[in-house]
């Protein structure tokens, strides 16, 4: 019996294309735009990182200024 090769396939715009019958030059822009879209997913990761530690050294603050407010409320 003979097996059938899965066609690898991308699909841009709704539209459904054979990797196997783009030109050389669309197969590299292809690659650039998977390269892209993975370093767009690295800076949102770092991004969601730096919004974390944003917002705890805010906390912090605001936990410091609460805590001299009522040091020099005591004295």
């Amino acid at each position: 019996m003979a097996e059938k090769k899965a066609e690898r396939t991308v699909t841009i715009d709704g539209q459904e294309y054979n990797l196997d019958q783009l030109s050389e030059k669309a197969q590299k822009q292809l690659v650039n735009l998977r390269i892209t879209d993975e370093e767009i997913q690295r800076l949102n990761h770092q991004l969601a990182i730096a919004q974390t530690a944003r917002f705890a050294y805010a906390n912090a603050l605001k936990q410091e200024i609460q805590g001299a407010g009522e040091a020099a409320a005591a004295h």
